[in-house]
């Protein structure tokens, strides 16, 4: 069906897709959109939020800049990478080094591009939000602590700037932006614990590895215990509608996902427990609209 060229262009592209997780920015751009209709612009009409040019040169403004951060990422992780995920690491390689960082600049520059027809600060906060993803990637991911707080951070900042454009500044979405952080956080410290032989042989320093695996679990304990704090609230103080049920959800996952924490010993029961905090994730994301299931129909 196809020729031997086509078969070479068509193995670039899933190369270029698995590079830059296109999977995961389709759910950012997604929950970016979702969010600004549920949650930060209940005040405007849907049609005014879905051909809002300024929100969706923000939105492409993030999926750029963090398509250029899971590249630049992929690009000081690829030693790694080879020992942790041997079979996407092949994927991966094969585009050239060279054709990574180009497809970096010209994403990050686009970004900006994007950013500066929505206003100046728009521009400085992505110009700040690219170094800081280089700055993690380069440096900060290999340390305890800082790089799991960094990489938590660098996550929801794209949120933020949609919070920003909006200017709303109610609590819950303060308390929905805590539980998000904190889920996160747990994310990052379990990928780890399953990165953690990849993390050895390099050196990275990691919680796991300057700790260890008990000290980490005792620490995604905390965590957990922490999240019950946004659920309480977002449960009893909160007009949240239907999305009560995806937060009673999460918390019997949760429960799930600490006792399989403590009896996890290998890289695949962990890749479980990743698996359980991403379903988590993603399904909060589409989740949003049991906020208003009427929404659609009253704000056309």
């Amino acid at each position: 069906m196809f020729n031997r060229k086509q078969k070479h262009i068509l193995l670039k592209f899933f190369s270029m897709f698995s590079v830059v997780r296109g999977y995961n920015i389709l759910v950012i751009v997604i929950a970016q959109y979702l969010t600004s209709v549920y949650i930060l612009a209940h005040d405007k009409t849907l049609k005014e939020v879905l051909f809002d040019l300024n929100l969706l040169m923000l939105v492409l403004a993030s999926a750029a800049t963090i398509a250029a951060g899971y590249i630049i990422n992929n690009f000081y992780d690829s030693e790694k990478d080879l020992i942790n995920r041997p079979n996407k690491s092949q994927l991966d390689r094969l585009l050239s080094q060279n054709t990574k960082l180009s497809f970096y600049f010209v994403l990050n520059f686009s970004a900006v591009i994007m950013a500066s027809y929505v206003s100046f600060g728009a521009v400085l906060f992505f110009s700040l939000y690219i170094f800081g993803i280089w700055f993690y990637s380069h440096k900060l991911k290999k340390l305890p602590f800082i790089g799991n707080l960094t990489s938590a951070v660098l996550t929801i900042l794209p949120f933020f700037a949609i919070f920003l454009y909006y200017k709303n500044f109610e609590s819950v979405i303060f308390v929905h932006a805590v539980f998000l952080f904190l889920m996160i956080s747990i994310r990052e410290l379990t990928k780890d614990l399953e990165n953690l032989k990849g993390d050895l042989l390099l050196n990275y320093k990691t919680i796991p590895v300057v700790y260890g695996e008990n000290a980490s679990k005792i620490m995604l304990t905390v965590l957990i215990a922490l999240t019950s704090i946004p659920l309480y609230l977002v449960l009893t103080r909160y007009d949240v509608g239907h999305m009560y049920l995806f937060f009673y959800l999460s918390i019997i996952l949760l429960i799930v996902f600490l006792i399989l924490l403590w009896i996890s010993k290998t890289k695949t029961h962990f890749l479980i427990l990743h698996n359980i905090l991403k379903f988590i994730i993603v399904a909060g994301v589409f989740c949003i609209v049991l906020i208003n299931v009427n929404v659609v129909l009253n704000r056309i």
